[in-house]
């Protein structure tokens, strides 16, 4: 019980004058409202075709990434770290992140470079790590604080940022409501204001501020929301116990065929360990007590079956990896395996090596933890830096593979070096379209040709139209950028829509027909942009099998039919028209 001296005492251990209190409140309102103000900023940097986002995406990503995290280190550490150690660990964090996201933009190729989604989970996850290394040290004045130092700061802090987030979403809804209530009477200007984005992304930030400041203050609330959470928590590690043993017990009469046939063994079982080594540490907790007998026994069969689970992602990731060698996805999952291996073999240790100590149960646990955290923090930034580049060490492993012998030219992945792999594929496959062997030059030469696909914007993909005849004009606002959802979203291709624009209903302005090679789609609009799908036509069933209806438009065969054949059917819930449908399958074979 030696540590608990060395424990991280809470804001009621540390008293405060008053003003250093409003010092503290004033200082994170300031980082929320710095904070919403630099994302309002970023925002506005994305907008039009010529961007800065899109002219320096190796400053855009950065700071993105730095805006977007960085807060919630620096509102953490007020009042917690001293003055020197936190201005120290903000600027080291900064530029952690700033690194991060620059390499993670500068290894990609092409014209379009944004920071990708793995770098904001595995860059917020080494902040975290990193900052609940930092701030039990600086509190104890120790290089290495105690074990429930380290407890008490990530445990609370989790707590806290959940539910400050909770509180932010809260007042959105609180706003949402008052919004209604005011539109019911006629008045539009909170809805308004709620949309614009100089007032929502700051107002944003200052809630979130705002309930890190008050749960702070709150201390034991946040103690008591901790306490009943982990013991929730702990006794979900019977559950899972209990599965993880009952399927292991089942794999020698099943066999692993049917893990190994979903493609997705190796990142399976990997989450279910990792959700033991939670679950056993919100049993553990600080250690300091001891939690009822039956998850002692589970903790210590969860911490022994660690072992088997890790063993079997491992062994399927090095089936896969020698079936067709690494990828960046299966180099992340092999530094998954590394930290779960060093969690396993800890876990394995305490649970078998305290059954006849003298000591507390589990104990070794956390020197496990401390170790695992910083192995962790290590192999998240060697990930995500040139220092273990997934992309660099996948290419070199199939194009070794390629040039050995043991991947034949035909089944060699070109695309994977084209487009999936940044700059270094790229420069791989430009080396192979110059190799001497034919087999390989050709397809490389080929594959470095091919064009990148155009990713659509955040406001849609503008759809590009071939008028009906010769000289004629688009409708108005017929080719803005449009959503997946919207008929237009297919016609970015040139000479794959043709347009005519029509009065059919007789109320003096143009429809438009937009004649797909099978379709035809009939569009109307509200004002000159807000075009709507109004019905389709579809190819007719015995029409010939080469029938195209964008030719049909071109040659301007169409006539408006008076009587058709159905006649439109009503109800009391509305009329219901005769749609031609589409051909039964093989009706034009």
């Amino acid at each position: 019980m030696t540590e608990t001296a060395d424990a991280a005492p809470s804001s009621l251990d540390m008293p405060e004058s008053a003003s250093d209190r409003r010092d503290i409140i004033l200082a994170r309102l300031a980082i929320g409202l710095v904070q919403g103000l630099a994302l309002y900023g970023l925002m506005r940097a994305t907008e039009g075709e010529a961007s800065w986002s899109r002219l320096n995406p190796d400053l855009f990503a950065p700071a993105v990434l730095v805006a977007l995290f960085l807060p919630a280190v620096l509102l953490s550490g007020v009042g917690k770290l001293r003055l020197p150690v936190y201005l120290a660990w903000s600027g080291v964090a900064a530029a952690l992140l700033a690194l991060l996201a620059w390499h993670d933009v500068a290894r990609q190729a092409g014209v379009t470079r944004e920071a990708t989604f793995p770098v904001f989970v595995f860059g917020a996850a080494a902040l975290f790590i990193a900052h609940h290394l930092v701030v039990p040290a600086d509190r104890a004045r120790h290089l290495i604080a105690s074990f429930p130092a380290y407890f008490d700061a990530a445990w609370m802090s989790g707590v806290q940022m959940v539910l400050s987030l909770a509180f932010a979403g809260a007042f959105w809804l609180l706003l949402f409501l008052g919004a209604e209530l005011f539109r019911v009477i006629g008045l539009t200007f909170l809805s308004e204001l709620m949309r614009q984005g100089w007032f929502a992304l700051p107002a944003t930030g200052l809630a979130f501020a705002a309930a890190v400041e008050l749960t702070d203050v709150r201390d034991g609330l946040i103690r008591g929301v901790r306490t009943v959470a982990l013991t929730l928590l702990s006794w979900l590690l019977l559950v899972l116990t209990g599965l993880v043993a009952a399927f292991l017990i089942a794999l020698p009469f099943t066999g692993l065929e049917g893990l190994w046939s979903t493609g997705r063994a190796t990142s399976l079982v990997l989450a279910a360990a990792a959700i033991l080594i939670v679950l056993i540490n919100a049993a553990y907790q600080d250690g300091q007590t001891a939690p009822p007998r039956v998850l002692q026994l589970a903790a210590r069969v969860a911490a022994v079956l660690l072992t088997p689970m890790i063993l079997i992602a491992a062994w399927g990731l090095y089936l896969r990896t020698g079936q067709y060698g690494l990828t960046p996805d299966r180099i992340i999952a092999l530094a998954c395996v590394i930290v779960g291996a060093a969690h396993a073999v800890g876990y394995g240790y305490a649970a078998v090596s305290t059954l006849r100590r003298e000591t507390r149960w589990m104990q070794p646990l956390e020197r496990t933890n401390l170790a695992g955290a910083v192995l962790a923090l290590i192999t998240i930034l060697a990930l995500f830096t040139p220092v273990a580049d997934p992309a660099r060490l996948a290419v070199a492993d199939q194009v070794g593979r390629l040039e050995s012998g043991r991947t034949a030219p035909d089944r060699f992945d070109y695309a994977f070096l084209r487009f999936d792999s940044g700059r270094v594929g790229m420069a791989a496959l430009q080396r192979l379209a110059r190799s001497s062997d034919p087999r390989i030059a050709e397809p490389a030469t080929a594959a470095v040709a091919l064009a990148a696909p155009v990713p659509p914007s955040p406001a849609g993909a503008t759809p590009r139209f071939e008028p009906a005849t010769a000289g004629a004009s688009i409708p108005d606002g017929l080719a803005q950028p449009v959503l997946a959802d919207d008929p237009r979203y297919g016609c970015q291709d040139a000479g794959a829509c043709v347009v005519l624009g029509r009065d059919l209903d007789g109320d003096g302005r143009d429809e438009a027909l937009i004649a797909t090679a099978d379709i035809i789609y009939l569009m109307t609009r509200s004002d000159a942009a807000d075009w709507r799908q109004a019905g389709m036509l579809f190819k007719p069933c015995n029409a010939a099998p080469d029938l195209d209806l964008r030719d049909t438009l071109r040659r301007g065969e169409l006539a408006l039919d008076t009587a058709p054949r159905w006649p439109t059917l009503r109800s009391a819930d509305g009329s219901l028209p005769f749609t031609p449908g589409p051909c039964p399958t093989g009706a034009n074979d």
